[in-house]
């Protein structure tokens, strides 16, 4: 199979199967999403989720997010992952917000990244989810899924993303970003993948690979014990 004929599949299928993926994070403006996708960084949306409210109903801007204090915010953070950086982060996230962009997000890369906790990932995502720009975010679940199926050869997310990008037409890239996402959230997870539950093992190099060794190993042990 071609690499064109393997992108070609993967997004058939993810078409019929969910044609409208979009993000699980839950937010109501452009401010709660870049807060939200901050929070989300080696954790849970649904962690985030639980979190979002109460913060938000204490900071609902980041004109009044921008006036509370690192440890002002880590009160209501505490629960999600490194808690203490994030708190940092937000507060510095929206003090430059406010005081620099009037409290609108930018829609462009080098701006939002110049926003404290806003690397290259998180500002791909919000540039895909806020503003529909065809850029590639590329997390732990993306990096693992497209390098499983053959969709990319890469040994980083810099590669992934510039691989991903090349093949994938750009009307499909916001949705291919959340496909690959919720793939690798919940079928191709890290450990113990639900290959059987998996619609895609036709042209999975991943799967095809575990099952040629699976074969080979029973052939072996068949061998072994009619010897």
């Amino acid at each position: 199979m071609t690499l064109k004929e393997r992108y070609r599949k993967t997004i058939e299928y993810f078409l019929e199967t969910n044609p409208f993926a979009d993000t699980e994070l839950e937010y109501d403006n452009p401010f709660e999403l870049v807060v939200a996708v901050i929070l989300s960084a080696q954790c849970t949306d649904k962690r985030v989720n639980m979190i979002m409210p109460a913060l938000i109903d204490k900071y609902h801007d980041a004109e009044s997010m921008s006036k509370a204090s690192a440890e002002e915010i880590f009160h209501y953070i505490k629960s999600c992952s490194y808690p203490n950086n994030k708190s940092k982060h937000l507060a510095g996230m929206s003090r430059m917000l406010f005081t620099e962009f009037g409290g609108i997000v930018p829609s462009d890369p080098d701006q939002l990244q110049r926003l404290p906790g806003v690397g290259r990932k998180t500002a791909n995502v919000l540039l895909s989810v806020l503003y529909k720009k065809p850029v590639m975010a590329v997390d732990t679940h993306v990096f693992r899924v497209a390098n499983r199926i053959g969709l990319t050869v890469a040994r980083n997310p810099s590669q992934c993303e510039l691989q991903l990008t090349k093949n994938i037409p750009e009307d499909f890239l916001n949705r291919a970003h959340h496909w690959l996402i919720l793939h690798g959230r919940y079928v191709c997870m890290a450990r113990n993948p639900l290959c059987t539950e998996c619609g895609i093992t036709d042209f999975c190099k991943y799967y095809q690979k575990n099952r040629n060794l699976k074969a080979n190993k029973n052939k072996i042990k068949n061998s072994l014990e009619k010897s």
